[in-house]
């Protein structure tokens, strides 16, 4: 008989997450950072949803969120027409960074030299961290809002992703289009893989996956609900989608077979994303929480384990913040985590 998928249930945002992001793996652990509406983007333990901390100061939703490889560094993009810089360790702001417009999209190039935004002012800025005094780089050229942009190629070229049905692709150094894909409705996630070598693709009722060079379609599947996001496995074995009916959807990458269906949200799915080790996702909703789910159920890894004996972990120290954490898994429901901090 198949086992049964028990998620972990993180909670602590007050409205819809609409945007997660893993960090690398630093001294054998990794980072979550989740981005929400309600203003208060959240830090947490990468393999168990263990909250760390909360990064106040954003005074609208936030749209976007992102940690640089080694979790040092955070960086988000709210409706309060700003992006913000922080210290990842002691969750200090280091700057905030002015836009005329909500900023949906952060991300750090990889040596975390830059950061680039993209918003509703239909471009995208690029800032110097080691010069926060400096204009910011623009990159104009979309008719609408910006949902992604992500650093490519070696920190060479820029990927963006927008409500008007396209994605394009441009050069750094001269500031200009090298190619651009067209859709017949907006896509609505862009995820670059762990080698850095495809893009993931989720727009209407379909997953596409593009090669890097030349942006070239290798694969693209249909799923039964439209399509919010998308996340593929860090050894491209499986991908793991959902959307609008709920429902997280995994299926074989290599020919798309569906491996399995299930619920646990109770509102749409708007990201998903995997674990650089791949052995979790994590994906937020609509419902206002995140959910940790195994790519191999019943593995024991983090706060997952075979028996059904209950566990009591103590933890002294997690970066700094003193923690206590009851574990009680119980019979044919989602287990419960409890945490007093």
């Amino acid at each position: 008989m198949a086992l049964k998928q028990h998620n972990l249930t993180c909670t602590g945002h007050t409205r819809p997450v609409v945007f997660l992001n893993f960090s690398g793996i630093t001294d054998g652990k990794y980072y979550l950072i989740s981005a929400c509406k309600d203003g208060k983007p959240m830090l947490r333990q990468g393999e168990t949803g263990d909250w760390i901390g909360t990064f106040e100061g954003h005074k609208g939703a936030v749209w976007g969120a992102a940690l640089n490889v080694d979790a040092s560094k955070a960086a988000t993009g709210a409706a309060d027409f700003s992006a913000k810089l922080w210290d990842a360790i002691n969750g200090s702001e280091l700057a905030s960074l002015p836009h005329r417009h909500i900023v949906k999209s952060v991300s750090f190039s990889t040596d975390s030299s830059q950061l680039v935004t993209g918003s509703n002012e239909k471009l995208m800025r690029i800032f110097d961290l080691n010069r926060l005094d400096a204009e910011p780089l623009k990159i104009n050229g979309h008719t609408s809002s910006i949902r992604h942009a992500l650093f490519l190629n070696d920190d060479r070229w820029l990927i963006s992703a927008s409500d008007d049905k396209t994605i394009r692709l441009w050069d750094l150094k001269s500031l200009q289009e090298i190619q651009r894909l067209e859709f017949s409705s907006i896509p609505n996630d862009l995820e670059l893989s762990a080698d850095k070598n495809l893009l993931t693709v989720a727009s209407a009722n379909s997953v596409s996956f593009h090669e890097i060079n030349g942006l070239n379609k290798i694969k693209e599947y249909q799923v039964p609900t439209i399509v919010y996001t998308a996340s593929l496995s860090p050894d491209k074995a499986v991908f793991v989608c959902g959307g609008e009916d709920f429902t997280m959807y995994k299926y074989q990458f290599e020919d798309g077979t569906e491996l399995d269906s299930f619920k646990g949200h109770f509102g749409p799915l708007h990201c998903i994303r995997f674990s650089p080790d791949g052995e979790l996702y994590a994906s937020a909703s609509e419902d206002g929480t995140i959910r940790l789910w195994q790519t191999v159920i019943g593995k024991t890894y983090g706060l997952w384990r075979r028996s059904n004996i209950p566990i009591s972990i103590d933890i002294t120290s997690l970066r700094g913040v003193p923690m206590t954490v009851s574990w009680l898994p119980k019979k044919d429901i989602n287990p419960n985590l409890l945490k007093t901090v």
